[in-house]
């Protein structure tokens, strides 16, 4: 595809997200709940939208059609298992926005410092996303990269790919925080689907219709409609991917933290059920893009380059396949702009406010804005590495933060939780993760989430049942989340 229909389709994307991003502005954000939440007041549509839009990135058109690309059909099992594990939103939705309306969360990691009364716990916590999520927002820096190169043949550099990503990501956040990001995320999650589904459809058609398609397939590629079919998805290599996946809607603080945002129960179920819909057919649509891909071009270097030789090659009309670029773009700057906004929270509350315990909202709210694009930049180094294959390496950053799932599970669930617990838990084993994946070491063939979940709870139970818990926080905390949900249940 010719370098100028790249760069024009991304100069109308931004024009138009620009005026809705500042369509969105209500004056001037005064507190961190204001700008880092939309002041709680999200309503149900935006919200699973953005919901969608934040946790449906780079990853997904790029990364799972790469996987689906490498490994065949695993690569359904693997996502849909990921859909059953939202389910958890159910379960910890409700309990997140009930006690983020209470006492006036701004960040998880703020909810878990206060629920085991511990400062250091909120430090901890927040340090340790920072850690896993830096990689994990270069992971979309380096998806748009791979595209915008892949599509125009060189002509558009990986470098250059990044760098557009990352100064649209730090300019969205800045214009008006979370309702900025929000509603751009709407327009981004609608353009995502409905261009996605559109141009699979068309490119099925184009190979011969459904029948032909998975004829074809059947009979060039039979691995790829088994499991492990090539070898790729043995059963550890599939519990090692599937399982950050489960606990991703809780473990992973840029989405737990849209659990604040919605202004009622109704719209906090309304964005819930607008989310499995559009992740299920947003699914679907990535794992046929990724066979379809297969079938034209069997002998490509990495799966990562399945989506961009597809929409430049001649299945796909230019108007097309430009649209879907955007969509793509649009959804790895959504998750960047989620995960810088998350973290600058993070910083600025749980890290800042204990150096100086007497700042105001407006210092932490000026801290915050400060910190935003320091956070990008880091994710753009991280990005310039270069490391292939999308789905494996935003799993891989994941499987850190399921160190934080015993914590967060006991903090609603276990009394006797303690903050020693918590503390040791999320070191001892988020540096267990950290190592593994460092070497690239594979305990008993499993992956290190595996070890990093095991060795969190072992250690969080374990240390708590040792030391003394917060009876009265954790009575007023459980009290309150218990005689709420009964309030809710009986209206």
């Amino acid at each position: 595809m010719e370098a100028s229909w790249i760069w024009i389709g991304i100069a109308i994307y931004v024009a138009i997200a620009l005026v809705t991003a500042f369509l969105s502005r209500e004056g001037t954000s005064k507190s961190m709940s204001d700008y880092f939440l939309g002041n709680r007041r999200m309503g149900g549509f935006v919200s699973a939208m953005s919901y969608s839009a934040t946790t449906y990135s780079a990853f997904m058109l790029v990364g799972l059609a790469g996987l689906t690309y490498s490994g065949g059909v695993g690569a359904l099992g693997f996502e849909l298992i990921y859909l059953c594990g939202v389910t958890l939103v159910v379960v910890f939705g409700p309990r997140f926005w009930l006690v983020g309306q209470k006492y006036g969360y701004v960040t998880p990691s703020e909810m878990l410092g206060h629920r085991y009364d511990s400062r250091p716990v909120a430090v901890v916590t927040a340090l340790t996303s920072c850690v896993f999520l830096i990689p994990y927002a270069a992971v979309q820096l380096a998806g748009v990269g791979y595209l915008v190169s892949g599509m125009s043949d060189g002509a558009v550099s990986f470098t250059a790919g990044t760098i557009l990503a990352t100064v649209m990501a730090i300019v969205f956040s800045l214009v008006a925080g979370l309702r900025s990001v929000a509603w751009t995320d709407s327009l981004q999650a609608i353009m995502m689907i409905i261009s996605a589904t559109l141009v699979v459809v068309f490119v099925i058609y184009r190979l011969g219709g459904a029948g032909d398609f998975f004829s074809s397939l059947s009979t060039d590629h039979s691995g790829a409609l088994s499991v492990p079919g090539n070898g790729f998805f043995t059963f550890s290599v599939f519990l090692g991917l599937t399982l950050p996946w489960i606990f991703f809607s809780i473990s992973n603080p840029q989405v737990s933290q849209r659990l604040y945002t919605p202004r009622s129960m109704r719209d906090l179920r309304t964005m819930l059920l607008g989310f499995m819909v559009f992740g299920f057919i947003y699914t679907l649509v990535s794992v046929v893009w990724g066979f379809a891909a297969l079938q034209r071009f069997p002998d490509l270097a990495t799966g990562d380059l399945a989506t961009p030789m597809l929409l430049a090659s001649d299945l796909v009309p230019t108007v097309l396949g430009v649209i879907v670029m955007i969509g793509i773009i649009a959804a790895a700057v959504s998750t960047i702009d989620s995960i810088m906004l998350t973290l600058s929270s993070m910083v600025t509350r749980d890290v800042y406010r204990v150096v100086k315990a007497d700042s105001t909202e407006r210092q932490q709210l000026v801290v915050g804005k400060f910190i935003l694009p320091i956070i990008a930049l880091l994710a753009f180094g991280f990005a310039q590495l270069e490391i292939n294959l999308i789905a494996v390496l935003s799993v891989s950053a994941s499987a850190g933060l399921l160190v934080l799932v015993p914590p967060i599970v006991g903090a609603f669930f276990w009394k006797r939780g303690t903050a020693p617990g918590v503390i040791c838990a999320t070191v001892v084993a988020g540096g267990v993760v950290l190592v593994l994946e460092l070497t690239s070491t594979r305990l008993l063939g499993q992956g290190s989430g595996v070890w990093g979940l095991l060795l969190s709870l072992a250690l969080f139970i374990g240390v708590s049942l040792a030391t003394p818990a917060p009876q009265a926080r954790a009575a007023d905390f459980l009290g309150h989340v218990t005689d709420s949900l009964r309030k809710h249940k009986a209206v």
